[in-house]
Order: C-alpha cells, then sequence, then structure tokens
C-alpha cells in the first residue's frame, strides 16, 4: 500500500515540520523527490537522483525511509555530514514525526580510541615528539569520560595528529576476540549498536572497505537491510575504485616492523635479535623509497624504466619473509607475535601480488601503478571500472538502492553516473533548484586571459581576482585545481597586502584575512572564515564540496582553471586507452563529463539559498571560447553572464543592494 499521503504531510506546509522547525519552507521538488525515494523503498528498485542546491534532499529521503518502516542503511560521502545526520537531522525530523526509531551511527575502526593501544603507547612512551605525548595524555583522559570513544568528540586533539595513530587500531594490528580489552571496545560496542538500530548511518569509505574486505561491521547488517541510501552519491564511484583495488604502503610494512620488534622484545625476547632484524628491512625500506625518485604517478612503462626500483621491492618482499619465518617460529609465544605473524604473511601476498600483476603488463582488468610521495611509495592496483562489482553486489538481494547528489548530471542526462555505479536500468530523475540563478548570481570569464599551462597564468588570475577580492570585501573562496597554485595564490595575495598596508590610502585592506589549506586544520579554516570580517580562503579539491556558507559571507569564489583530471594520472590513461579501444571518444566520454561535475561542484559553493546572492569568477578563457566550453556550462546553474570587468566588479559592488538584470557581455550560449 503506498504511502504517498503521509509522505507529503509531512513536508508540506503546516505540516508536523513546519511546525516544529521554524524557517522550514515547503517545496514541490522536495516533495517529488520524496514520493520518488518512497516508491522506490516500497518496490525495492533503484533510483539516480539529482537534487540541486536547496532541495532540501535531507529531509526529501529521511522522511520517506523513516515513514516506511524499512531497515534502512545511509552512506555519506564525509564523517562530516554523517555526524550531522546522526548528531542533528535524524533526531529533528524522528521529534517532528513523533517517531521512536533505534538510529546508530558506524564507522571505520580508525575512527574509535582502542584501549588496548592508547594504554600500551601510553606505558611505553612510544611518541614522535612533546606534542604528541601530550596529545595522547588527552585522549588517555578522553577515553575515560567518553561513553562512545568517537575521535570526533575529541577537539583539542588535531585530526592530523599522530597520536591518533598510536591510539587506534588498524585491521592488520587489531587483536579482535583475543584483546584483552575486548568487553570495552568502542569498536565492538558500535557495532552492537548498529546491529539492534533500523537506522544505521555509515560513509562510504566503510561500505565499499566492508564489500571488498568484509571486516568493518557492514556485512553483518546488509542481510536484514531493505534500503541503502547513498547521500554525496557522486563521490561513490572513485571512493569503490580505491577498496575494490588493492594498495600497499611502505608506512604499513614501516609499521609492521615496529610492532615486530616490540611484540619481539616483550613476548620472545631470546628467539631472534628483533632489532637487527629490523634494522636490515628497515635499510630496504630506504633504498626502495631513494630508488622511486621524485614525487610522481608511475604507470607500468615507468615503473619498468626503473629496474633498481624493482630490484629494491623484490628485496623487500625477501626482507618480509625473513621476518615472518622467524615470527611463524615464535607465534605460540605471544598473541601479538601471533598477530604479526599473519600481517608478514598477508604483506607479502600483496606484495607478491602486485609484482605479478606488473609482470603480467597490466591485466586487462587491472590498471598496475604506483604514487611517489615526498618520502612516501604506494604500491597500487586499481579496477578499470567498478560498475559489474557494484551491479553484483546490487543484485545479491532485494531491496532499494538510492543514489542521490546535488551534482550526478552532465547536462541533462545522469547516464554517465549509472554507467559507473552498474545501473543502467535505474530510474532517473533530476529535480532543480528553487534558487533564482540568473538574478541570485553572475558568471565571470574575464577576457584577454593566457593559457592555464603559461607562466604568466598565475599573475593574470591574481591581477583578474585582486580589484573583486577588494570589491567584495574578502568573503571570497578561492578554489584551485593543484596546490602549487594554492601556495602561488596565497603568496601573490600577501605580496599584495603587503605592498597596500605600506600605503595610507588602502587601509581597509588590513581587515582581509588569508585563509590557506595546510596553514591549519579544514574545520578551523572554515570557523575563521565565517567569523572573519573579511575571509579570503584559499584551497583545492577538500574545499570544491562539502563545504556550505549561506549568506553574504560567501559572496565571490573564484576558480583557477577548468578541473580536468591531471595528465599523469595512470588509471585516467588506462581508462582512456580502454575506451579509445572500444571506439569511444575518450575527451568527450570521459574527461569532459568528469570536469564538469567537478566544475558543477565549486560552483555549487556560491548560491547556498534564496537570498544569497554572488559571482562566480572562472579565469579559463576556454570555458568561453572553446566548442566544448558550452558542454561546462550546460551542468552549471543558469547564472548571468559576463566577460566585462566592469560588469563582475560592478556586481560586488552592488552586492546587498536590491537584485536587478546587468547589462551582460556573451559568454557561449
Amino acid at each position: 500500500m503506498s504511502y504517498h499521503d503521509p509522505v507529503l504531510a509531512a513536508l508540506s506546509e503546516g505540516g508536523p515540520i513546519a511546525r516544529a522547525l521554524p524557517g522550514f519552507v515547503a517545496r514541490q521538488t522536495q516533495q517529488a523527490l520524496a514520493l520518488a525515494v518512497a516508491d522506490t523503498i516500497e518496490a525495492a528498485q533503484t533510483l539516480i537522483a539529482e537534487a540541486g542546491t536547496g532541495t532540501g534532499k535531507t529531509f526529501a529521503y529521511l522522511v520517506p525511509a523513516l515513514l516506511s518502516g524499512a531497515r534502512v542503511l545511509i552512506a555519506t560521502g564525509s564523517r562530516n555530514l554523517q555526524d550531522q545526520l546522526f548528531g542533528k537531522d535524524l533526531p529533528q525530523v524522528l521529534r517532528s514525526l513523533g517517531l521512536q526509531v533505534p538510529i546508530a551511527i558506524l564507522k571505520g575502526r580508525s575512527n574509535y580510541v582502542c584501549h588496548y593501544h592508547l594504554e600500551r603507547n601510553l606505558n611505553t612512551g612510544r611518541v614522535g615528539s612533546r606534542e604528541e605525548a601530550a596529545a595522547l595524555r588527552r585522549i588517555g583522559m578522553y577515553a575515560k569520560i567518553t561513553q562512545v570513544g568517537d575521535r570526533a568528540g575529541l577537539s583539542t586533539v588535531a585530526e592530523d595528529s599522530g597520536a591518533w595513530y598510536l591510539a587506534t587500531s588498524t585491521r592488520e594490528n587489531c587483536l579482535g576476540q583475543d584483546c584483552p580489552d575486548y568487553s570495552r571496545c568502542f569498536v565492538f560496542k558500535a557495532r552492537q549498536a548498529a546491529q539492534q538500530a533500523d537506522v544505521v548511518v555509515v560513509n562510504h569509505h566503510l561500505f565499499c572497505a566492508d564489500l571488498a574486505l568484509r571486516d568493518e561491521g557492514v556485512s553483518e547488517l546488509l542481510p536484514t537491510t531493505q534500503a541503502i541510501i547513498f547521500d554525496e552519491a557522486h563521490q561513490l564511484p572513485e571512493v569503490a575504485t580505491q577498496f575494490f583495488g588493492a594498495a600497499l604502503a611502505l608506512r604499513q610494512v614501516l609499521d609492521f616492523g615496529r610492532d615486530t620488534v616490540r611484540a619481539g622484545q616483550a613476548e620472545a625476547k631470546d628467539s631472534a635479535d628483533w632489532l637487527a632484524l629490523w634494522s636490515n628491512c628497515e635499510q630496504v625500506i630506504r633504498e626502495v623509497r631513494l630508488h622511486a625518485g621524485q614525487p610522481a604517478r608511475l604507470d607500468g612503462p615507468a615503473l619498468a624504466a626503473k629496474p633498481t626500483l624493482l630490484q629494491a621491492l623484490v628485496d623487500l618482499r625477501s626482507m618480509i619473509g625473513v621476518l615472518g619465518s622467524q615470527l611463524e617460529r615464535a607465534q605460540d609465544r605471544g598473541r601479538e607475535l601471533a598477530r604479526c605473524a599473519l600481517r608478514a604473511t598477508e604483506l607479502g601476498q600483496n606484495l607478491d601480488d602486485w609484482l605479478a600483476a606488473l609482470q603480467q603488463a597490466q591485466g586487462a582488468d587491472n590498471i598496475v601503478w604506483a604514487e611517489v610521495g615526498q618520502s612516501s611509495l604506494t604500491l597500487h592496483t586499481t579496477p578499470l571500472s567498478v560498475a559489474l562489482m557494484l551491479q553484483r553486489h546490487r543484485e545479491e538481494t532485494r531491496r532499494a538502492w538510492i543514489f542521490l547528489s546535488a551534482t550526478l548530471a552532465v547536462g541533462p542526462s545522469l547516464d554517465l553516473f549509472a554507467g559507473q555505479v552498474g545501473c543502467e536500468d535505474a530510474r532517473k530523475e533530476i529535480f532543480a533548484s528553487p534558487f533564482d540563478y540568473p538574478s541570485q548570481g553572475l558568471l565571470y570569464v574575464p577576457a584577454g586571459m593566457p593559457v592555464p599551462q603559461s607562466a604568466e597564468f598565475a599573475q593574470a588570475l591574481f591581477d583578474a581576482a585582486w580589484p573583486l577580492i577588494q570589491a567584495n570585501a574578502g568573503r571570497c573562496f578561492v578554489l584551485c585545481t593543484t596546490l602549487r597554485m594554492v601556495q602561488k595564490f596565497a603568496q601573490l595575495l600577501r605580496d599584495q597586502l603587503e605592498i597596500g598596508s605600506a600605503d595610507a590610502a588602502h587601509t581597509e585592506l588590513a581587515d582581509l584575512q588569508v585563509l590557506v589549506q595546510g596553514e591549519a586544520s579544514k574545520p578551523s579554516l572554515m570557523q575563521q572564515f565565517r567569523e572573519s570580517a573579511a575571509p579570503v580562503l584559499i584551497g583545492s579539491a577538500s574545499f570544491w564540496e562539502g563545504v556550505d556558507v549561506a549568506g553574504q559571507q560567501l559572496s565571490l569564489v573564484i576558480i583557477d582553471k577548468l578541473p580536468f583530471a591531471p595528465p599523469d594520472d595512470p588509471v585516467l590513461a588506462a581508462r582512456m586507452k580502454d575506451l579509445k579501444a572500444r571506439g569511444g571518444d575518450p575527451f568527450r566520454e570521459l574527461q569532459l563529463p568528469q570536469a564538469a561535475m567537478a566544475l558543477k561542484q565549486g560552483a555549487g559553493r556560491l548560491i547556498r539559498s534564496e537570498r544569497d546572492r554572488g559571482l562566480l569568477m572562472v579565469g579559463d578563457a576556454r570555458l568561453a571560447d572553446k566548442p566544448y566550453g558550452r558542454s561546462l556550462l550546460r551542468s552549471l546553474p543558469p547564472f548571468q553572464r559576463t566577460r566585462d570587468a566592469q560588469v563582475a566588479l560592478q556586481w560586488c559592488l552592488d552586492q546587498g543592494r536590491p537584485i536587478t538584470t546587468l547589462p551582460t557581455s556573451d559568454v557561449s550560449s
């Protein structure tokens, strides 16, 4: 029996949600999306839906999910949204509807404090610095008072602090039921709560890791789940690609070796010279990193051109084998030694598999490559496509699969995303944003810009952006496609402010606050942005999505260039080669659609409510000058468009004044 009526009633003007939440606005597109979700859950089918910014997507799926009575798994693209759903949105909707439904949140084990590893590292003093030691002690105090052990509950320790690694477990070093602290394990408790809940909130990483590894707790939930809802679903293909492939990082080998030394000296000190064994292995690891060379992404041919690196990896495999043999002989002496022995076998097998795949000159279904960082090396085996894998999992059990995001369509079509997740047979719907984009926003593509690859581009970008930043009193995101441009633009801006500070006529520039990715944590930067009088935040990929600043505080977004994937990406190169071999057009069918979706994400930072007004500047003239620019423009909100610097400047000067239609010059129509 359809439950359209209670869904519509809940989201209607004067309905229970409107009565409970001041400021709630009933929207026809929200109601239409909610009915589509309800029908999909009821029929146990598949829905792919793009819900434009302002649709009210979250309530549109929560209301039918909760009213359905089904057991539902909700997977988000980020931990931030996961926390917001569980801590705010779900409780709000439940209270509004007068429902009592058990809910739970489940994250990967690295998000929970591990009593065993925390106490062991506190007692042994295994820390890298005085700051880490202080952070570890704070985590220790937190562990004594928290009920859930979620690291998100301790804001006084930085998200990227090394202390978290010492206070949490990994799949490799978790002792499981053999752990002396198993009865009070936060991971175990979280999984128990999830088992007993009717609505469980996870994230894409955990969901995909579990499908690939069957080890994180989600697989225990799936047999009784009647609906899976993917919010921020545009991230799913990339996350699935990571987890359905394989990756082996030198960091994993280092951690294994250090754990082996500690376990050996604690549980079987007399059975081997553990320090000497590990010293030999460390030397080989240093040689591996040395021969890997400068930071880069190396495909099969590039790796084949580095015989010394490949030989060093073979030597590393031998050293892991030596350590593994010693561990096998001593594994009955203690549970940590036994665990290390298993890790040696797994690491050795993973390295064998990668070397074998590389020798086979790139299997038809996998891409073999390596990523070299400043002090790291990760060996990857990546599937050419995850569509068949996701399709297989979808077809295993009859249930609803619902994919939702503000950015899934390329132009008017959802076919690209449907193909990426193996759901060509899904119901596909686009629900337009209720915002009046032509009057709320202006797209500005500066005329006469040099090509992005030129040495003059960064300066030209800054020169075009600087008058707008001044006129808008900051309140600006500068979204860059590379970290190098982040640093370059930040330096140009700071140099300009230094010049201005010496000029008495420009004292107003003193209010501009420059916030740069990498100089503080993302939450800290966003808090500073919201609280500053005239902030300018300069960032790359992590700020193109998942950040929401409504109102005039963010009324200028500058994108440096079209977000085409880097040409040195081995995965993209392999997929392009495969598509071309099948008679396709890699640029039109792969590169251009991916750039369109990324550009839409960046542009989506600008207008977040009916009252917002702002300017989007894209410094890449290809958007206006190239024929393919029309395809990209069709994926952007229907802003007014101009190439006239004076029109753009006047728009910023007029921020906050009544909205009028401006005389604009042409950007490809």
